[in-house]
């Protein structure tokens, strides 16, 4: 496991997130929890 740490768009803003993947994540894996992460943040905070 790593944790690596992505910026990500959404909703015209950037935001910076953290997230632990696996050692053989692909790059479209993390960009694709990161995106998850961020969004569920933003529509949990509405």
């Amino acid at each position: 496991m790593m944790e690596i740490t992505v910026t990500v768009n959404y909703q015209g803003k950037s935001y910076q997130t953290n997230v632990i993947v696996d050692r053989g994540a692909t790059k479209e894996e993390i960009l694709y929890l990161a995106q998850e992460q961020v969004r569920k943040q933003w529509t949990l905070r509405k």
